[in-house]
């Protein structure tokens, strides 16, 4: 029985040292911004850190991450939610591509590289948006020795790009006037796209280095432009009966092309369809890294939905009941899109007032953390109530405000 003991308690000890040594070691963060003062950025640090020692914390036994909600499928996604966890490690100063942690991680990922070169679980499915994410880890990691699984990847997102005179699986025959051209769904078997899968393919490719003038990222704007609520650079019939109001809506068409789909539900008045946050900040990124300048009048008109609609309790546009849905995923794009706007301030609609973007968020997820270093979301949805995926999101969101 003394030995037993004996050898558990050497085993705890020996857990908790690798524990401790998978915890980072940093004194001191490289902060780009000028734009929030020291008090600001320690705060934001000691966000990031808790929520990358929760994240440290709920790793499978195989080193992946998966959504872990209770009702979920024994590695649901885990590419992806190995890919957002690696990304924000891999921006953390205290890992490297050879940390334990994280060598064992990209091994997970890596694992799921198929044939086609996408990365992704067959039986799941979510080519693109598995894909998606871990490319951008891979990139993140600025390794030589990723560049081969990047190319193949990248090489597969480019296979799943909607074309013209290609065929739905449905039987639709796509024409170059297709609201569908240029966009992204799930994936090959998946053929309606969105916005949002458009918006993580983007950020796939522009990780990995794909010029903005690129003709498939060029393909990608105008499925973009497609989606928004903008009549006179769109002119699908959804556009036309709607608020005009310079935001974005989920997708341009259903199977119906004459129908489009906004996750907010119809827009004031029952005309047209409602722009909404996440997808809004989601078109405006990749707007934004297709290459469109400041003076582009889509850039200009979604810029000033921004301004109008700005909010940090909310996914802002959203019907007040469901208002608090996908706001954690609103959280990281607002951050990726304003780093990329390139404006520390943002001057309010009719006033003096000016939101410093940054410390806005910082005060926002400050709030709503807990204990454990983790955020979820209580209104669960688009997976919103699995910790691992939204504290990844958050970690990502908060190391974007230390960037220039």
């Amino acid at each position: 029985m003394k030995n037993t003991m004996v050898g558990l308690l050497i085993v705890l000890l020996l857990l908790g040292s690798v524990a401790l040594a998978e915890k980072p070691k940093v004194t001191r963060w490289p902060v780009e911004t000028k734009a929030i003062d020291t008090e600001y950025v320690q705060k934001a640090q000691k966000l990031i850190d808790g929520g990358v020692e929760f994240l440290l914390s709920q790793r499978n036994k195989n080193g992946g991450w998966w959504l872990g909600q209770p009702d979920a499928d024994k590695g649901a996604f885990e590419p992806a939610i190995t890919g957002l966890v690696l990304k924000g490690l891999m921006q953390h100063p205290g890992y490297t591509v050879e940390t334990p942690v994280v060598k064992k991680g990209f091994e997970v990922l890596l694992s799921y590289q198929q044939k086609d070169g996408g990365i992704y679980d067959p039986h799941q499915g979510r080519g693109n948006y598995c894909t998606s994410i871990a490319v951008t880890a891979l990139a993140a990691a600025n390794n030589p020795k990723f560049k081969p699984n990047i190319e193949k990847a990248v090489k597969y997102l480019r296979s799943i790009q909607i074309q013209p005179g290609s065929v739905s699986p449905e039987g639709m025959k796509i024409t170059k006037d297709n609201p569908y051209v240029g966009g992204v769904s799930y994936g090959k078997k998946h053929a309606r796209p969105d916005l949002n899968n458009v918006g993580w393919w983007v950020e796939a490719m522009h990780s990995a280095g794909v010029k903005s003038d690129d003709p498939a990222m060029q393909k990608a704007l105008g499925f973009v432009s497609r989606c928004q609520n903008r009549s006179e650079s769109n002119d699908l019939v959804w556009a036309k009966a709607g608020s005009n109001d310079g935001g974005f809506i989920y997708a341009p068409a259903k199977r119906d092309i004459n129908v489009g789909e906004s996750k907010a539900g119809p827009g004031p008045g029952g005309k047209g369809l409602r722009s909404y946050g996440s997808i809004s900040y989601q078109g405006f990124k990749s707007m934004l890294y297709a290459g469109l300048g400041k003076n582009d009048p889509r850039v200009k008109s979604v810029y000033a939905w921004i301004r109008k609609h700005w909010s940090l309790d909310c996914n802002p546009n959203i019907p007040t009941k469901r208002s608090q849905q996908g706001m954690y995923f609103y959280y990281l794009v607002f951050a990726r899109t304003l780093r990329a706007w390139g404006v520390d301030e943002i001057s309010a609609v009719g006033g003096d007032e000016k939101y410093n973007w940054r410390k806005d968020l910082i005060d926002a997820l400050a709030k709503r953390v807990h204990k454990n270093g983790s955020w979820f979301n209580a209104a669960d949805r688009w997976a919103e109530g699995s910790p691992v995926l939204v504290t990844a999101y958050e970690v990502l969101a908060l190391e974007e405000v230390l960037k220039k």
